[in-house]
């Protein structure tokens, strides 16, 4: 076989006599990465589901009025669902292109890279069940990834005026920069952004590179994140790609999600120590502190009580502003106690068990793993 030397090349293209040819070719190249529809992503949406049809029917009906005319594809994975999607699926197969998928289940770490494993586009994009896309989406998440590629992306979850005024409260705790520090998606983040995969990108070669989701649930997301980082890929912050995500309706659900969010962060921070962060003690500190307050409160000294009530007395009133309803503000106040509460109480005790423990996380936390079929 004859080998081809840079030379050969020079002199095919005579850069030698016409150096500046060489320039106006990689200007041309520059040119044509920048020129709309010359490189195309295909995009294929990856939305694991368990006993949801109505909320799957929600979302593929946001899935269809998507303003973008490149070429994209949805791909459902029913996770061993009792209540199947099969036939809300089936009444869009005309108004978008959507591919049913049924697995035993395994969680929706597992769900999810099954579908990646099956589905043909170029760059996945992970939603969940509960969400809705405003019709932009995806023309927004084009947009940034021919000026800004990156191997992985989030944007953040926003409330529709039809979501309850618990929703509206839950939604405010979990996203406002005054009690998460911006960490679900805001552009004041503090330090790199974790995307989550309620909204979430990722390129096929991440994916091949990472394997895709853990056993680990919730906490799956931020995993994944930090071990792009390790392979040395980047994450991005999309703030036009925002998706209207539902919340849990009952206080105790919430709860019960938050609490799971403190142990499993409890957990990443002994996997991937390089990745601990002040905002994740915080919770647990607020607690602590509010709890010296209240012991100082009963020998007289007020002082540092005041510092509490005038951190909710800023909730009540920023979330009133958002929401525009002083009922919205007071629910936000409780949603962030009950936030911190199970969020602090979550993660202290998991640290705890993990520190004075010999044993894996997976024997202390069995229910926050699931096993791959």
């Amino acid at each position: 076989m004859t080998k081809i030397s840079y030379h050969s090349w020079e002199k095919a293209f005579c850069l030698r006599e016409y150096p500046f040819l060489g320039i106006v070719l990689l200007l041309c190249f520059f040119y044509l990465c920048k020129v709309p529809n010359f490189f195309k992503l295909k995009y294929s949406l990856i939305v694991p589901v368990y006993n949801r049809p109505e909320e799957v029917k929600e979302l593929l009906e946001s899935i269809a009025e998507q303003t973008y005319t490149g070429d994209f594809e949805t791909l459902i994975i029913e996770d061993g669902s009792s209540i199947s999607s099969q036939e809300v699926v089936a009444s869009f197969a005309d108004k978008t292109k959507v591919i049913y998928l049924y697995k035993e289940n395994s969680g929706p770490g597992d769900s999810r890279n099954y579908g990646m494993q099956r589905a043909s586009g170029d760059y996945f994009i992970i939603l969940d069940s509960d969400c809705l896309l405003p019709p932009h989406y995806l023309e927004s998440v084009d947009d940034f990834l021919l000026q800004h590629y990156v191997d992985c992306f989030g944007g953040p979850d926003a409330a529709t005026d039809q979501f309850t005024d618990i929703q509206k409260a839950i939604n405010y705790a979990m996203t406002s920069f005054l009690t998460t520090g911006g960490i679900r998606g805001s552009k004041r983040s503090m330090g790199k952004f974790e995307p989550r995969s309620f909204n979430m990108g990722l390129s096929r070669k991440a994916f091949e590179v990472t394997g895709g989701f853990g056993r680990i649930h919730p906490g799956e997301d931020p995993d994944l994140s930090i071990r792009l980082w390790k392979a040395g890929l980047q994450t991005a912050f999309v703030e036009e790609a925002f998706v209207y995500h539902k919340r849990r309706i009952s206080w105790y659900k919430y709860y019960v999600q938050v609490k799971k969010f403190g142990q499993t962060r409890a957990i990443l921070n002994r996997w991937h120590k390089q990745s601990r962060k002040l905002v994740h003690y915080l919770p647990t500190l607020f607690l602590i502190g509010f709890l010296v307050s209240l012991g100082l409160l009963a020998i007289g000294q007020w002082g540092f009580i005041f510092v509490y009530i005038a951190y909710f007395l800023l909730i009540f009133a920023d979330s009133k502003r958002i929401n525009h309803s002083s009922k919205i503000g007071f629910l936000s106040v409780w949603a962030v106690c009950i936030q911190f509460y199970s969020y602090g109480t979550g993660f202290l005790g998991a640290t705890l068990q993990l520190f004075l423990s010999r044993k894996s996380p997976e024997e202390l936390f069995p229910k926050l793993f699931f096993k791959h079929k």
